[in-house]
């Protein structure tokens, strides 16, 4: 049985290991907050007392933190417990500055890039898209890690350092997090011309423009319902790392996203599902 030692069992990592449970991995976990991880142990997981001690006696190194800063700190400690070779699979958004120090972290570990598309329904329900970089002799021991929490995986290079997972992912995000905003803002200005909102979201309904996640989106902020699938908090911290890799392009949207996400999480919001983002449009958010 492989042993997967994960580290960050929030709302993306928790769905995960019990897909890896589901799969017949045996998992220790480890949470900066340990109740998130006691929960699991009703599911079969081994909760650890720290990353080097879910990483002791492990085959493969899981990382699921929020921030670069989170998986350095976690990563330093666990990889000196794991065989040299072994793959570590650095699965959650870091954005380049964060995976090329991760990098010089791994050592003699085999790293490999791999954020996954996707938010808390995709990975309770093991459909995530993992967009993988690393090296070919180290595809057949994590293939069936990624198969375990998602329904397919993009193989996109051999240098996990160069980060072309994490570029992609990048890419990816600034549309999600772009289309989360012009929902909020569409259902937004529907309301201060007195239109009800759900009839925007009628109107696009089945047409060019449609869209399942503005349906998704626009439904939480019609509901009023603000269960966290990925936090205004964590949006904005994307959106950050998207203008960190951007440099010198100009991405006129992406920052105006940024800016709106920043607004909700000071006015309150950051704890809700990003879709609360529409909070950004009305005088009473911080300017």
């Amino acid at each position: 049985m492989t042993t997967v030692a994960f580290l960050g069992t929030g709302t993306m990592g928790a769905p995960m290991v019990r897909n890896l449970l589901a799969h017949g991995f045996a998992v220790r976990a480890w949470n900066r907050t340990r109740s998130r991880a006691e929960e699991l142990a009703a599911d079969g997981a081994t909760i650890a007392e720290s990353p080097a001690d879910a990483a002791r006696g492990a085959d493969v190194l899981v990382t699921m933190l929020l921030d670069a800063e989170s998986t350095a700190a976690a990563g330093r400690a666990a990889a000196p417990e794991l065989p040299a070779g072994a793959p570590w699979l650095q699965m959650a958004t870091i954005g380049l500055t964060g995976i090329a120090e991760i990098a010089e972290i791994a050592g003699e570990l085999t790293l490999v890039d791999a954020p996954v598309l996707g938010t808390r329904g995709p990975a309770v329900q093991g459909t995530l898209t993992v967009l993988a970089a690393g090296p070919e002799q180290i595809r057949d021991q994590a293939g069936p890690v990624f198969d375990a929490v998602g329904a397919r995986t993009l193989w996109l290079g051999a240098d996990a350092a160069h980060g072309d997972g994490t570029r992609l992912k990048l890419a990816a995000n600034n549309w999600v997090l772009s289309l989360t905003n012009a929902v909020g803002e569409s259902i937004a200005l529907a309301e201060s011309l007195g239109v009800r909102p759900q009839l925007f979201l009628d109107a696009i309904s089945g047409g060019a423009v449609d869209s399942p996640y503005a349906h998704i989106k626009g439904g939480a902020i019609v509901s009023g319902d603000y269960t966290p699938s990925f936090t205004v908090s964590g949006a904005h911290k994307d959106a950050s790392l998207i203008a960190e890799a951007a440099g010198e392009l100009r991405l006129d949207v992406a920052e105006a996203v940024r800016e709106r996400f920043r607004r909700a999480a000071e006015a309150g919001h950051g704890n809700e599902d990003m879709a609360a983002a529409y909070f950004a449009s009305f005088p009473g958010a911080s300017g």
